[in-house]
């Protein structure tokens, strides 16, 4: 839902209960989006250090120059 902010003042309460329930809602100013409401996770992300540990190994020649044929993509 995208909503104009002069109309979002006005309707601040019944906007954040969309939100809760789960909506996104994009403000705009003058027709174009500026800002976006969005519900917020009650979850915490904390990172686990070596969590992944024995997953996946990094090859010797990870930091080697690419080969020539796939520099050429890039160009």
């Amino acid at each position: 839902m995208e909503i104009d902010i002069e109309d979002a003042r006005l309707q601040l309460s019944e906007l954040l209960e969309r939100v809760t329930a789960g909506e996104q809602i994009v403000l705009a100013k003058a027709g174009k989006p500026v800002a976006k409401l969005v519900p917020l996770s009650n979850e915490s992300k904390t990172r686990i250090l070596g969590s992944a540990k024995g997953e996946f190994v990094v090859p010797d020649d990870f930091n080697d120059p690419l080969p020539k044929e796939i520099e050429d993509l890039f160009s």
